[in-house]
């Protein structure tokens, strides 16, 4: 363990370690709980799912480990799900496969972009605040899938949307976030995992929720969905938006992440900057079109590395740790497949809120900033579309900045996503 992470050298044991990796395992292991159910809306095989998502983050997680040396962990990364999900599939009609070949076109343009340096640049492009926005529309997107999940919120044909009734499903799972919320504000380690458990348990309590016939079993086959995805299909002008959107999206998640958890994972060095940034998004970009193949949607760096850090984690060791925690959940498939939707939509809703927050670091007060970062957040749930959201985000920047005789805050690289972007629209 010495020679392959350096524990000494950073001043980690390998129970500090395992205990990290099992705590960042604990806080995000809701995913192997969120993401089938979101994907298998497309109508791929939801125990397929399963298994993948668990292969997928052990997998990524693991690629990390080795690769990185870094305590950080993957998963199919929230918000893109449902972007893969409710735009691509439901929303512009495309099959599950030809999404499946977006994100794989997008990963491999994501890692053609960091092994270029191009990386940089774009990121330099655009406006911190714009990124920002994109995550908190994504939160509030999430959210309201959630909500809509639980039966909270309805389709009206008078008001489009309205407050739907209270019936058990409903009522459980608000009892769900309500648990989720406590143990969060107690700083519990694994509270979204454990109100999924508790709703679950809820729901086979007062009959809405049926027992497993057994705990253990081996996994569901991948078959069903792993090496079918469709790139020569989801090569068409429709898409050309989407692709760039998983690109931004996962470079924005990846970025966040890594600077969220850079300082208390000791990982900057003498001059201020992130030590191996460029492995970090290889990695990440790697994974994702693993994940492509697999039969997922792009999977990211997730946040909640943040908890085993904040533990102790500083290695591979913990990323490995989590990483075969994953593996290991193959096996219990059988529980995993009875979890209710009722009992994963509250964790899509503070899930949310978490990532609402970025709208503290936005100064509305700058009415050229103001204007693109409310359309960015209010646009996606509006429109049911990531993708849309962003476009009209770039494309209003990009005016107000012209017509407020700024256009030379608008960087080459902007105006070629402002192009991309008005594509997009173009096609809906």
């Amino acid at each position: 363990m010495e020679k392959l992470f350096q524990l000494k050298e950073h001043g980690t044991t390998v129970k500090q370690e395992i205990i990290a990796g099992v705590t960042t395992f604990l806080t995000m292991a809701y995913i192997i709980f969120v993401n089938p159910s979101i994907l298998s809306m497309t109508g791929m095989d939801k125990g397929a799912l399963i298994t993948v998502t668990c292969l997928a983050s052990a997998i990524g997680t693991a690629i990390t480990a080795f690769w990185v040396n870094a305590p950080l962990a993957m998963a199919p990364g929230m918000g893109l799900n449902a972007f893969f999900t409710f735009t691509l599939v439901l929303g512009n009609g495309a099959t599950w496969e030809q999404a499946l070949g977006v994100v794989f076109i997008s990963g491999v343009i994501f890692l053609a972009l960091t092994f270029s340096g191009l990386r940089e640049k774009i990121i330099d492009a655009i406006p911190a605040e714009i990124r920002l926005a994109v995550g908190a529309g994504i939160g509030l997107f999430i959210a309201f899938i959630g909500m809509q999940g639980m039966g909270l919120i309805v389709s009206n044909p008078a008001t489009v949307v309205a407050l739907g009734k209270f019936n058990l499903n409903v009522v459980l799972g608000l009892v769900g976030f309500a648990i989720m919320g406590f143990l969060e504000m107690k700083k519990v380690k694994g509270g979204i995992l454990i109100g999924i458990v508790a709703t679950t348990v809820l729901g086979i309590i007062f009959g809405a929720v049926q027992l497993p016939s057994q705990i253990i079993s081996m996994p569901p086959s991948p078959a069903p969905i792993a090496l079918k995805l469709d790139v020569l299909g989801a090569i068409k002008p429709i898409f050309l938006g989407s692709i760039f959107s998983f690109m931004f999206v996962d470079l924005f998640d990846s970025l966040g992440t890594i600077m969220a958890c850079a300082h208390e994972a000791e990982m900057i060095d003498e001059k201020g900057k992130i030590k191996n940034v460029s492995k970090i998004l290889e990695a990440d970009a790697i994974a994702t079109v693993i994940g492509s193949l697999l039969g997922t949607s792009t999977t990211t760096t997730f946040v909640e590395s943040a908890s085993g850090i904040a533990v102790g984690g500083r290695t591979g060791l913990t990323a490995l740790t989590t990483a075969v925690l994953f593996a290991i959940s193959l096996f219990f498939s059988p529980i995993i497949g009875v979890v209710p939707a009722f009992a994963t939509a509250p964790a899509l809703i503070l899930v949310g809120v978490y990532m609402f927050k970025n709208l503290l670091d936005i100064d509305f007060h700058n009415i050229e900033v103001a204007i693109p970062c409310f359309l960015i957040i209010i646009m996606m749930p509006l429109t049911y579309s990531i993708s849309i959201g962003i476009s009209f985000g770039f494309i209003s920047y990009i005016l107000v900045c012209l017509f407020g005789g700024k256009i030379t805050h608008v960087k080459p690289i902007m105006w070629a996503i402002g192009f991309f972007s008005v594509v997009e629209l173009m096609f809906k």
